[in-house]
């Protein structure tokens, strides 16, 4: 029987006050898991815990991080960690803003860099040790199609997103002895705050309307729609699970039959 029981696990889910990221918190709370929400704006933490199925053996919570603030990050995560082990790590960060790379200041490089891949790497190395110490881990890294696929008009955004890839597939051949697995969640086109602001740039640029951007991009996907955030979060709940254990090092694209790479 396939165990997808979530129950005696502990999830810390990044940037989960919105879109994939919430649906993500909710997803794993339905199964049994007790969530730690950690994003910057604590209001919104707020009406995210309040939505959150109540667990059976433990207290759901959150922590205020901006993850533009690397140092501030490490010391909310490393005091999170002294009071709970963490089985489950949602690494889930909103992406770069869009753009010919061509045009792209090297700041947004080093900023995007330090955002996605030293935040991520800063978090993972804090839950490591319980992960090795309960002899179950599941790092679940939120990026995006374009490590298969880069996207038009998101050239720092591809560039990072594929540093976080190639991050995620060293970690996963280093701890999958440890019973922990590293894995991609390759979200596409997914009805979220980031896909509307996306679309709306895109009607700026080429002086059409956003229902124009929209139709064309549908066209791209083979079942001619967006995703919703909980069809993302359906796939990253089961590569927490018990079931998922000898899926490692893997990119897994949620996108409709999008990408065109096999």
């Amino acid at each position: 029987m396939m165990n997808l029981s979530l129950k005696n696990k502990n999830a810390l889910v990044c940037g989960s006050t919105s879109g994939i990221g919430k649906a993500i918190a909710i997803a794993l709370a339905k199964q049994g898991a007790t969530i730690t929400l950690l994003a910057r704006d604590e209001k919104k933490l707020q009406e995210v815990l309040q939505k959150l199925p109540k667990s059976a053996v433990g207290n759901h919570e959150y922590a205020v991080a901006d993850f533009q603030n690397v140092e501030q990050v490490q010391k909310v995560v490393e005091g999170l960690c002294k009071n709970r082990n963490f089985h489950i790590l949602i690494n889930n960060i909103g992406g770069p803003k869009g753009g010919p790379i061509i045009q792209a200041a090297t700041e947004e490089f080093t900023n995007a860099f330090k955002m996605h891949v030293v935040v991520n790497q800063l978090i993972a190395q804090a839950v490591m040790p319980s992960m090795k110490e309960d002899g179950y881990g599941r790092i679940i890294n939120i990026i995006s199609t374009s490590v298969k696929q880069p996207i038009d008009g998101l050239g720092v955004s591809n560039t990072i997103r594929g540093a976080v890839a190639s991050w995620s597939k060293t970690m996963a051949n280093e701890l999958g002895q440890f019973g922990i697995t590293v894995n991609n969640v390759l979200p596409g086109f997914t009805a979220t705050p980031r896909l509307a602001s996306i679309i709306s740039t895109r009607s700026k640029r080429d002086d059409i309307s956003e229902e124009e951007v929209a139709k064309s991009m549908k066209l791209q996907v083979p079942a001619r729609r967006f995703a919703e955030p909980e069809e993302v979060a359906y796939a990253a709940t089961f590569l927490a699970s018990p079931a998922a254990q000898y899926i490692n090092g893997v990119n897994l694209p949620v996108d409709g039959g999008r990408t065109k790479s096999l």
